[in-house]
């Protein structure tokens, strides 16, 4: 993409979009019986969202708010200690796609997204050890 093209940042409105999706998404986590025992003080889930809502606004071309206030992302090990398998990824997946659909009218924006949290939530599985390929 060059310079001058709009990042996705800019196509869905800015940091407003990002807070509604991730708002959206945690009040899918709060009614779900797998993802809400991952979150350890549910009380929390607006500081998670905040979060969350940073994180996406600078993966997707905003302002980097995110690494100034927690440094570097390492999604993996942020999540390492949550046990996630097949089940917690789907669930993830769910209540994020659902929130996705809700808010992105714009075909080539959902489609973008959906592609990279399919990709991301299954980079976060860590219920299988690591194989080591031999040379």
């Amino acid at each position: 993409m060059s310079s001058d093209e709009p990042t996705v940042y800019d196509v869905v409105g800015g940091l407003d979009f990002f807070v509604a999706l991730a708002d959206r998404f945690y009040d899918r986590v709060r009614d779900d019986a797998v993802l809400l025992p991952l979150y350890p003080e549910p009380e929390d889930l607006p500081a998670a969202s905040r979060r969350l809502a940073l994180f996406l606004a600078q993966y997707w071309g905003g302002p980097h708010t995110y690494s100034e206030e927690r440094g570097h992302p390492m999604l993996r090990a942020r999540h390492n200690p949550y046990v996630i398998g097949a089940l917690e990824r789907d669930h993830w997946l769910v209540c994020m796609l659902s929130a996705v659909n809700e808010l992105v009218d714009n075909d080539d924006v959902r489609a973008r997204m959906t592609d990279y949290f399919v990709k991301a939530a299954e980079h976060l599985r860590n219920d299988q050890p690591l194989r080591l390929v031999k040379p």
